[in-house]
């Protein structure tokens, strides 16, 4: 049936579904094996929210379900670009993916402890770090004892790697 024939009420909008953490085209979607169960279980709340979905209004039950399948759709490409690294397989003396990280911030000897993660796994307030920051990538391959230098805006910034372990 042609739209001209639909009436306008009858017309849905499409749900804007925001989109997952940036990863280039092209870069592997490195992720730990603790950051795929947290997709896995994201996963299957997604699908217990689509099925317990408790809306009277048929056609807002129809928009509820586009949104949490389209949600689903991200999270399963995800999912199944990812690649899980073994932590144990990575060097432990170098920073690699998944290593959890001791920096001193040099002239004020703060320590800050972060762990380089995959892109979905990536949350601040945890301490985890995207592998595609720029403070990971100055990190990458360097050992304890070494100082790396995170150029910011305002003034470059500089660490002093203190512990590198893997968990």
């Amino acid at each position: 049936m042609s739209r001209g024939f639909v009436k306008e009420d009858d017309q849905e909008e499409v749900p804007m579904v925001p989109p997952r953490a940036h990863l280039p085209q092209g870069v592997p979607n490195y992720i730990t094996k603790t950051g795929m169960d947290e997709l896995l279980a994201e996963r299957q709340a997604l699908m217990n929210e689509k099925e317990n979905l408790d809306i009277a209004s048929e056609k807002e039950r129809r928009i509820a379900v586009n949104y949490i399948t389209a949600k689903l759709k991200l999270l399963n490409d995800r999912i199944n670009e990812a690649r899980i690294i073994d932590l144990k397989e990575q060097p432990q003396d170098e920073i690699r993916f998944g290593a959890m990280v001791t920096l001193k911030t040099e002239g004020t000897n703060e320590l800050q402890t972060f762990q380089v993660v995959g892109v979905d796994e990536t949350d601040i307030s945890r301490g985890k770090i995207s592998f595609l920051s720029p403070l990971a990538r100055v990190m990458t391959n360097k050992k304890v004892g070494d100082r790396v230098i995170l150029k910011r805006p305002k003034g470059d910034q500089v660490f002093e790697i203190i512990k590198i372990t893997y968990i």
